[in-house]
């Protein structure tokens, strides 16, 4: 069963419900994970979602902050939601799909703007949250699974607009790069986009700073699809929607896609 799956930090579901709809209307993935939503669950604007064909969801939200939330066409059941570092912070939410493909939808912290953990207390969250992830699936490893999000690091040198200038800011530094990747290898998950598109810059966040996003391309590769070895060769047709960037009040992030012949 082949399905096309997206991953979109969002920004707040509730406001930006027109935007989401475009997407679903002009892409038709089967499955969309949103994060950042910023809204309780009975808040999220599900009829407009079940209008647009999409009328399974599972997931997690709070007022005004984080969330995660899994739209599908496709029947999805709620397995689990984790609470790394008990923060007490709704930034995961999994779903298995009819074909027993389970989803993994994270919001992982952002980590504040300095990066030492001995003056920022959010570093440290971030990286506690990233051992945690790593420990988990050490203990459990998973199988026929898929992993997505906004795991707020850009690892490799050209998933960032200047690796020398950002080896000091949070995203991009070695801290951080290293703890993604101990994460990443305790499941031992495949980097579906990378795996795709391997060589050359490609980023799925521009800063709501900069005035000209586009001409000053100033990005960083956030938001990732990772995958099972079980199933990372099924996947196939990533892409990043950089237009969307440019949608009236977008998001600061794009929409990552992957297709998966399961």
């Amino acid at each position: 069963m082949p399905f096309t799956l997206a991953t979109w930090n969002i920004n707040s579901v509730r406001l930006r419900a027109d935007l989401v709809k475009r997407l679903l209307a002009d892409e038709a993935p089967d499955v969309l994970c949103l994060q950042e939503c910023k809204s309780p669950v009975d808040k999220i604007p599900m009829e407009v979602f079940e209008a647009a064909g999409y009328g399974h969801m599972v997931a997690r939200g709070q007022k005004g902050y984080n969330g995660v939330a899994i739209l599908s066409r496709l029947p999805i059941e709620e397995v689990g939601a984790e609470d790394f570092a008990n923060l007490g912070h709704a930034r995961h939410i999994a779903g298995r799909l009819e074909n027993g493909t389970t989803i993994h939808n994270f919001y992982v912290p952002a980590g504040g703007d300095k990066p030492d953990r001995t003056v920022n207390e959010k570093f440290g969250q971030k990286l506690d949250y990233l051992a945690e992830m790593r420990d988990w699936f050490h203990k459990d490893a998973p199988s026929k699974s898929i992993l997505v999000g906004d795991l707020n690091i850009a690892p490799r040198e050209d998933d960032v607009w200047d690796h020398k200038k950002l080896l000091k800011v949070v995203s991009h530094t070695p801290v951080e790069v290293e703890a993604l990747a101990k994460t990443q290898d305790a499941g031992k998950w495949v980097d579906v986009t990378r795996k795709d598109i391997p060589d050359g810059r490609l980023y799925s966040w521009w800063s709501y700073r900069s005035p000209d996003w586009d001409g000053a391309d100033k990005g960083r590769r956030l938001d990732h699809v990772w995958a099972t070895p079980d199933i990372a060769n099924a996947a196939h047709s990533s892409r990043v929607l950089r237009d969307v960037r440019g949608w009236e009040q977008p998001s600061d992030h794009a929409p990552v896609f992957a297709t998966f012949d399961l």
